[in-house]
């Protein structure tokens, strides 16, 4: 195959879109044939075998992790977002040149109405504020219960599922009933998955395993050339539309990314269903599908306090990388992406396409709880 063809795949088997992926440990980088296989090819790329350098990751080990520091920085991290915040949210909600230009400014539009109902009404839950994030909620461990009851997660052997708070609990009974739970690598920004089994955890440690310093604690974490199959993929939202499988997340590309990557594995496919867990206030009917980017990640089922919704989705699930949507402010973010993009450059010889700039959104940060 020659290199021009061969740049032609890469992008099919290899995109992703703009997310901030998180891991706290460098990596190195080792290099083996993997055999891809598709429709009507097969042929053998590089692929990369990202593994983390000196994380401690079963039980016995769990004790040397260091928690404190570890907390310390992901607040530090959280921290340093609110100084964006109030400048971004006015440029993009108000009706100014910069925002009529920006092809996604309608999204936070959407987004601020929903934050700002629920706080207004009480229905958010710590941490707070809710905005900038994936929103907690008031029953969200119904909303759980609800998600964890559906066929499709009864029979899973192994769920990903996002690392926000409001699924904790889904995470929680993913282990819970013997299920692999796959869940990224909490407030780091270069890395990948880390796996998490109930008998790598104790009855003790199960529910600490279910939280971001847990999940740094007692997982495992995985390399691209992992051999591993998704049953169910639940993601958190912002806002999701039941009519089309619309779905708006905080705005940082994060499930976007993780999509990309495990369809970039061959972990997840077209079939797989996408879940995501809201209260019912985040149910909306305005996301304008014509509006939509083509790595957007619609739902299949969503699930709320008080039903559940199997919706009519028309809008196509993303088919991996799309380096084209891709900013160099968010490439040069995330380490992962760079040497991806760098190493398949490197085998085909021609550069890779780049998206447009873009300012990025800020990351959350909690209020401080009092003593």
């Amino acid at each position: 195959m020659h290199a021009p063809e061969l740049l032609h795949y890469y992008p099919k088997f290899h995109s992703m879109d703009s997310y901030m992926i998180r891991l706290s440990s460098p990596f190195t980088c080792n290099y083996k044939c993997y055999l891809f296989a598709n429709q009507k090819l097969s042929r053998r790329f590089t692929s990369f075998n990202f593994r983390l350098q000196n994380r401690k990751n079963s039980t016995s080990d769990a004790k040397e992790f260091d928690e404190s520091a570890f907390e310390a920085e992901r607040l530090r991290l959280d921290a340093k977002a609110r100084e964006s915040l109030a400048q971004i949210s006015k440029t993009m909600t108000e009706t100014t040149a910069e925002a009529e230009a920006d092809p996604k400014a309608w999204k936070w539009v959407i987004r601020k109405k929903i934050w700002d109902l629920m706080e207004a009404q009480n229905i958010a839950q710590n941490p707070r504020p809710v905005h900038h994030r994936i929103p907690n909620f008031v029953g969200a461990s119904s909303a759980a219960k609800k998600l964890s009851e559906l066929e499709a997660f009864v029979m899973a052997n192994c769920v990903k599922v996002n690392p926000d708070s409001p699924q904790k609990q889904v995470r929680f009974l993913t282990l819970s009933d013997g299920k692999k739970l796959l869940t990224p690598q909490p407030r780091l920004r270069t890395g990948f998955f880390s796996i998490l089994e109930s008998s790598m955890l104790t009855p003790s440690t199960i529910n600490e395993a279910c939280t971001s310093v847990g999940v740094a604690k007692y997982g495992r974490p995985i390399g691209l050339d992992e051999k591993i199959k998704v049953d169910v993929i639940v993601i958190g939202s912002v806002a999701v539309d039941p009519k089309t499988g619309a779905r708006l997340g905080k705005g940082e590309g994060f499930a976007e990314l993780e999509y990309g990557m495990l369809r970039y594995m061959g972990a997840i496919d077209d079939s797989t269903p996408v879940v995501t867990s809201v209260h019912d206030c985040q149910i909306v009917d305005d996301i304008p599908v014509e509006k939509l980017l083509v790595h957007d990640v619609p739902v299949d089922i969503i699930c709320t306090p008080t039903q559940v919704i199997f919706t009519n989705r028309t809008i196509p699930k993303p088919q991996g990388i799309y380096w084209d949507k891709l900013s160099p402010e968010k490439l040069g973010q995330i380490q992962i992406l760079r040497e991806l993009k760098s190493r398949i450059e490197q085998e085909t010889g021609q550069k890779l396409p780049c998206g447009p700039s873009e300012k990025l959104p800020p990351t959350a940060q909690r209020r401080r709880r009092r003593s």
